[in-house]
């Protein structure tokens, strides 16, 4: 049901305060999406995972910590299901085209990023 011209010139002027008393908020409000968030979720949920595996590779020491690894592992995995399933195939295949997911992709991003870093000073000698 669409506002009516009231109901859109009210929100219209929220709008403009928000942008002058905040345009910060309002500018990362405009970059921020569903699937740049949802992606950074699936991040830290396999850094939980791989924490997990370190805590599970730790069984000689107690068997306690390995099976709260074991817990971290399957509890991050569940979460990063249920992210990908929020993210729906279209979002998934606009970042597999981004080259996003891809291993070869991250690869190429740090490889990137390292050369455009200044290299160390030097040792005058």
């Amino acid at each position: 049901m669409p506002l009516s011209e009231h109901e859109q010139r009210i929100l219209d002027e929220i709008e403009r305060q928000l942008a002058e008393d905040d345009p910060r908020l309002v500018e990362s409000v405009s970059r921020a999406s569903l699937t740049a968030h949802l992606v950074g979720r699936i991040r830290w949920s396999l850094v939980g995972f791989l924490l997990g595996f370190a805590m599970l590779m730790l069984f000689a020491i107690s068997i306690w910590i390995a099976i709260a690894g074991f817990a971290a592992m399957l509890a991050s995995a569940l979460l990063v299901y249920h992210y990908l399933k929020q993210m729906g195939r279209d979002q998934l295949r606009q970042l597999d085209r981004g080259r996003r997911l891809s291993v070869t992709g991250a690869l190429a991003r740090m490889a990137q990023r390292m050369r455009r870093q200044p290299p160390p000073p030097g040792r005058d000698g």
